[in-house]
């Protein structure tokens, strides 16, 4: 993994090999910023870097041993912390339990979410965690004398996934790190990263990626199309994992949006039958994918509303959506965005929580059929 390797982020790569070059590295960095701009991939190539054994000035060698043992991720001193969840109720699971299916998706690539990986480990109806022996395990690790001879990296991804317990037992070890070992966090949500961790590392703000950039990576990487990776650029607003799984789920996405057509229609005529019908089909999704279709409800919820200020540039929506919206967007206003954004997320929150699907769906849908008519 090279920094070339990384979409974007020319700046964010050059401030971390000051650090490096001006031996002012802080021994835990956090890398924190929107989804899917590049936060893992930014800390797997600083690893390399930091493992290299001949670096560049910009660059790690690809020559030597460290190099070639990152190219698979079983570099001796380079260990991973990721969530993951128990098997059976007596398991006490560590990140090594997974460490086949988390180098896999490595290699196939560093640019995935906590679905992906949770589809990986088939835990999609399972809550991952870092658990307390994740932190026992670590301390093991890097009691032991460096492989290699040169330095240890540590790379924990999701720290606000960490119980407490784990997070206070991985304090000591951040505080006073054995010499040579640095700890890479990648966070998705760093305000509920515990605030004792917050305080000893040293946050890397990784800005979303520009449009052009997302779309030349999407030509080259996917042999999209220009006209077809500038829009998927411009819809994904610098997520680049959505952008991929926008291009690899499109019948998901036309899904979602026929089922929020569905709905409005349903909810403006008030067919209290219909709607029924229609919490049976979504409730027949799965929870995961349902928690995704209320996702996308929001996000169109939201482009209706902007719709509404007639301001193109603003709007960030498939051509598809964009016609649906010419008649449908003048029923999303400042009466009734609010509440119906939040109906949304209590939808969203209850099938998180094991609600009863059917229910949560015919719910909203009467609380919709009210909320479009304000």
């Amino acid at each position: 993994m090279r920094f070339a390797d990384v979409i974007g982020q020319e700046k964010v790569k050059q401030h971390l090999l000051r650090m490096v070059q001006s031996g002012q590295l802080p021994h835990a960095l956090m890398f924190c910023g929107p989804q899917g701009v590049g936060k893992l991939p930014l800390a797997l190539a600083f690893a390399c870097y930091l493992l290299c054994e001949n670096p560049g000035v910009d660059e790690a060698c690809h020559q030597c041993n460290g190099c070639r043992m990152t190219d698979n991720w079983t570099h001796p001193d380079l260990h991973f912390s990721f969530p993951v969840y128990k098997r059976k109720s007596t398991d006490r699971p560590v990140s090594d339990d997974f460490l086949t299916q988390w180098r896999e998706q490595l290699c196939a690539s560093p640019y995935f979410d906590i679905e992906t990986w949770l589809s990986d480990i088939k835990a999609e109806n399972q809550q991952i965690v870092h658990y307390v022996f994740e932190s026992d395990a670590m301390q093991r690790k890097l009691a032991l004398k460096s492989n290699q001879g040169g330095r240890k990296v540590v790379i924990l991804w999701l720290p606000e996934r960490m119980l407490v317990e784990m997070a206070n037992k991985l304090l000591k070890l951040i505080e006073e790190p054995p010499l040579g070992t640095y700890f890479l966090l990648v966070t998705e949500d760093a305000e509920n990263v515990l605030g004792t961790i917050q305080s000893r590392v040293q946050c890397v703000q990784v800005p979303a990626l520009g449009a052009q950039e997302m779309a030349l990576a999407l030509m080259q990487n996917h042999g999209v199309e220009q006209a077809q990776a500038e829009m998927l650029a411009r819809v994904a607003q610098g997520n680049y994992i959505k952008a991929q799984k926008m291009l690899a789920n499109e019948d998901e996405e036309r899904q979602f949006f026929d089922l929020f057509v569905q709905l409005m229609r349903k909810c403006y005529l008030r067919d209290i039958r219909e709607m029924r019908k229609w919490a049976d089909s979504a409730a027949d999704l799965g929870r995961e994918r349902q928690k995704r279709m209320l996702a996308f409800f929001q996000h169109m919820l939201r482009e209706n509303f902007i719709f509404n200020l007639r301001q193109p540039l603003l709007n960030y929506q498939t051509p598809e959506e964009n016609r649906f919206s010419t008649n449908f967007a003048r029923f999303i206003n400042e009466r009734n965005v609010i509440t119906i954004m939040e109906e949304l997320s209590d939808a969203q929150r209850d099938i998180g929580q094991n609600v009863n699907a059917r229910m949560v769906f015919f719910d909203l849908a009467l609380k919709m059929a009210v909320q479009i008519k304000q």
